[in-house]
């Protein structure tokens, strides 16, 4: 099922008694999610992303803008009948009911000619089981489960009625690691094998990028930028989204333009392409962790902290006067040969691959190059 918003807006009244200016939680949003995709609404607490599922499941009624999902347009329609299903934070299951129960009660709800008999309500709950894989636990009840049985649940209760629209608010904020990994590989599979159109609210970019077909990256109710997960993170538009994406985070300088070069304080550390000498002379730049390569005669030269070894590559830990984060961070190949052959004198020198280079204005923080 495709779903389309447009222009979507959703305003709050300011707590704030001194202030009589609304909140804005979601700001002019329009965006066409294709049918069959898993998306990831992506952002930092309070940017407005569980609002925005909020408006899409009906939960929350738009300020302005209108929802679709194929032709039909479902602004107005109540959650009970856009034909979702929503799986919560803290999973939301009922403690004194069975799985199956947990699993049948959205069935036993189905009123006039949707309404099944109890051979069709138990078919189909059995289905439901085995798509995630929890059908050995139809029997106990929630607080006989782990975090990820219960997270399981709460999907397989999800899915029972073989929604149009499937929408994840933080699925995996309860699990710890380990379990995070299991189970979004799990939703990935699940969303894949039923082709639902899926929407999943996340902070952490790490499960956005390994399981979405297309992010979008929102701040403060505003989209920063949609895409697939690799094209934003090598095109981030903007200094806020390079930021936000990758671990370890992206290192950030302050950098002059002259004479064709970029400079990082007193050196020259990369030769800018023909037709970008007219760039500003003061700008950020961003070097991904990845986008180091360490040279003895390398153009630029860091304080070096220490190295962490983390089995196949190597993070190398430096400091740099005009550098924007406390350490610089390079991660480079274990293979690429000893580290003494970069470093003398406490000081360790790269090359830059400028392709893992980016240059933002100071003003608007937006990309330049």
């Amino acid at each position: 099922m495709k779903v389309i918003l447009q222009n979507l807006t959703m305003k709050f009244p300011s707590r704030d008694r001194k202030k009589h200016q609304d909140v804005v939680a979601v700001n002019d949003f329009s965006f066409e999610i294709p049918d069959g995709k898993l998306i990831g609404l992506l952002g930092p607490s309070g940017c407005g992303k569980s609002t925005t599922l909020n408006l899409i499941s009906g939960l929350l009624k738009p300020t302005g803008g209108r929802i679709f999902f194929g032709e039909d347009d479902v602004t107005d329609l109540p959650p009970e009948y856009r034909g979702i299903g929503l799986v919560f934070q803290n999973y939301a299951l009922y403690p004194h009911l069975t799985v199956r129960q947990n699993i049948l009660f959205p069935l036993e709800n189905l009123k006039g000619k949707d309404r099944l008999t109890k051979a069709q309500m138990q078919e189909k709950a059995d289905a439901a089981a085995r798509l995630v894989q929890i059908d050995a636990l139809m029997d106990r009840r929630p607080g006989e489960l782990s975090g990820g049985q219960q997270q399981r649940v709460a999907i397989a209760r999800a899915l029972v009625k073989m929604p149009r629209v499937l929408l994840l608010d933080e699925p995996l904020s309860n699990l710890d690691a380990r379990l995070r990994l299991q189970t979004r590989e799990e939703i990935r599979r699940i969303q894949r094998e039923t082709g639902i159109t899926t929407i999943f609210v996340t902070h952490d970019q790490e499960e956005a990028m390994s399981i979405s077909d297309m992010i979008v990256v929102m701040k403060e109710g505003i989209v920063q930028q949609i895409g697939r997960p690799q094209e934003v993170y090598d095109n981030p538009r903007n200094l806020f989204v390079a930021k936000f994406l990758g671990t370890p985070p992206i290192n950030v300088f302050e950098g002059q333009v002259r004479e064709g070069k970029l400079y990082v304080g007193q050196e020259a550390v990369l030769d800018l392409a023909l037709g970008k000498e007219n760039l500003p002379k003061e700008v950020y730049v961003g070097v991904r962790p990845e986008g180091f390569l360490i040279r003895e005669d390398g153009p630029f030269g860091c304080e070096l902290s220490g190295v962490e070894v983390m089995g196949r590559d190597i993070s190398v830990v430096s400091t740099h006067k005009a550098s924007l984060n406390p350490a610089v961070r390079a991660i480079v190949s274990a293979e690429s040969g000893p580290l003494a052959a970069g470093a003398a004198g406490g000081q360790v020198r790269f090359s830059l691959k400028p392709g893992k280079v980016f240059l933002f204005r100071k003003d608007t923080e937006e990309r330049i190059l």
